[in-house]
């Protein structure tokens, strides 16, 4: 019997929302600072998975220039209804200290491929919404309750109000229908109606090594829940466990009428640092003879579960190279807060090359001229090719390994007013600059040279060839594993990726060019 292998999603996709549409499953999954906003991946078989569209590509739909590290989008939730897909989404603009600001909005589109409407903005009083249809039509809004006061419980339940489609706006009483069980940290509801009873899927304990999904239900939408007996149903608490963090959960049905539940997951690598960021798993479910869910095989994520059927064309390469030549970027690509637009990037400028035009530091919320695509394994090999003749020390290109503005390893090209042209690599570790050679590599004057990545688990070695032949080590197996949700002291959300950069602190916008980009997965 055929199997499907976790985390199906590998790399940095986390907060997974899972929908079924005749014999489409989709996973909508949180992107955080990375633009365009929100990736939805597609099968047909639950195994294999293809990345399919991005629904918020405009900055009418999400402007993030300015946001936080972490901030952005979260947790969204995706459904269908009626002939139209529904896209709840956070946007966090802050989430340091008592406050959170967190404004919730609703695109909309007929076709999962878009084009997805403007936004209709819903409410800011928690994060982590969710749409639930009701037979009767009526559409309900649920989100988590975020509470900023001294001696309360900052994480103070589960808000239920309807949405009205004609007024494209929350309309009625807000309820607080769930506040949670002993294990804290309520968050990221989802609602579902089987046999009369509506099922309150939470995730609790916090999104680390706590995290968990547990089930509430009633026989009323508003209330009162009832705590499942065997809460949670699913965490990973077990040292033992190849996917921990196990928790964020939402369920499906097949056609025929079996069950599944995506959830996030994480696998460390070093000292419990998760350098892929977290994950998502697929777990086998079914209901208990008295109403309740339960994973098969146990209340801890499976590594490996047994399907009835599938489909193999549908196989995620395990190379991807792109040479710039086309006149659209790959769906691979992201940039960090803000849309691809000729003022920083062109495929067309230098034909067959990739230009980015030089702006602000690796530090920057706001005008980075970075693009990049997420690591999605522990062994991968990177390499590409550049074309750039810096005149001053404030500008600078190349390879970089990217978590957020504290923390990265960049392989740079730039100028040395004595020496010239120059290799070297900076480092940012919980935010604290270093540059880790002792001596910088000068580089002879050519129009192009080769930069390579080499990656084990955490361990990172940077080379660099004049002809794309002969390869000379730049450093050997830097460790990288501060690249990662768990190793800063404000817990973080994201993963490493894995991109291209350019930087002109002078404001003169000095353009590199890159010819090919070659992500080559190892294992």
């Amino acid at each position: 019997m055929p199997t499907i292998t976790n985390p199906i999603l590998p790399g940095y996709h986390p907060d997974p929302s899972i929908l079924r549409v005749g014999d489409d499953y989709y996973i909508a999954t949180s992107t955080f600072e990375w633009f365009p906003g929100v990736q939805i991946h597609h099968s047909k078989d639950l195994q294999n998975w293809k990345l399919l569209t991005y629904p918020l590509t405009r900055t009418s739909q999400l402007d993030m220039i300015g946001n936080i590290n972490s901030g952005g989008v979260w947790a969204p939730c995706l459904s269908y209804s009626d002939g139209v897909f529904y896209l709840i989404y956070t946007d966090v603009k802050s989430r340091s200290g008592a406050f959170k600001d967190t404004h919730n909005y609703l695109v909309t589109a007929e076709n999962i491929s878009g084009p997805w409407s403007e936004p209709v903005y819903l409410n800011s009083s928690g994060f982590d919404p969710s749409l639930y249809h009701e037979e009767d039509g009526s559409k309900w809004l649920v989100n988590m309750i975020w509470d900023h006061r001294k001696g309360t419980n900052s994480f103070a339940g589960i808000a239920l109000q309807q949405f009205s489609p004609e007024e494209n706006k929350l309309v009625g009483p807000i309820k607080n229908i769930f506040k949670g069980t002993e294990l804290g940290l309520t968050e990221a509801p989802h609602i579902y109606k089987r046999n009369g009873y509506y099922y309150l899927v939470t995730a609790e304990g916090g999104t680390g090594y706590e995290h968990a999904v547990t089930v509430a239900r009633s026989t009323h939408l508003s209330g009162p829940y009832e705590v499942d007996p065997e809460n949670p149903i699913l965490t990973s608490d077990k040292q033992e466990s190849y996917l921990q963090k196990a928790g964020h959960g939402s369920i499906v049905e097949t056609p025929d009428g079996e069950w599944y539940m995506a959830h996030l997951c994480g696998r460390p690598v070093k000292e419990g640092n998760c350098i892929l960021g977290r994950e998502t798993a697929l777990q086998k479910c079914r209901w208990t003879d008295d109403g309740w869910l339960r994973i098969e095989g146990g209340p801890h994520p499976q590594t490996a579960i047994e399907v009835t059927f599938t489909n193999e064309n549908n196989v995620k390469p395990e190379t991807f190279r792109d040479d710039f030549s086309s006149d659209e970027l790959s769906l691979h690509w992201n940039a960090l807060r803000r849309p691809f637009t000729d003022d920083w990037l062109s495929l067309k400028e230098r034909p067959g090359y990739l230009r980015l035009k030089g702006q602000e530091s690796m530090n920057s919320l706001h005008r980075q001229s970075l693009l990049a695509r997420r690591l999605e394994t522990f062994q991968a090999e990177v390499e590409t090719g550049i074309a750039f003749q810096p005149e001053h020390f404030q500008q600078m290109a190349g390879l970089i390994f990217y978590y957020d503005t504290d923390d990265y390893v960049y392989l740079r090209i730039t100028h040395h007013e004595e020496k010239g042209l120059i290799l070297g690599i900076i480092r940012s570790k919980h935010g604290v600059y270093d540059e880790l050679l002792e001596e910088e590599i000068s580089l002879p004057e050519q129009d192009y040279y080769h930069l390579k990545a080499v990656l084990d688990h955490e361990r990172l070695s940077f080379y660099y060839s004049l002809d794309g032949e002969k390869w000379e080590l730049v450093k050997k197996e830097m460790d990288i594993s501060h690249l990662s949700d768990d190793d800063a002291d404000l817990i973080r959300f994201t993963g490493t990726f894995i991109g291209l950069c350019a930087q002109d602190l002078s404001g003169q916008q000095k353009p590199a060019d890159f010819d090919y980009f070659l992500y080559k997965e190892l294992h």
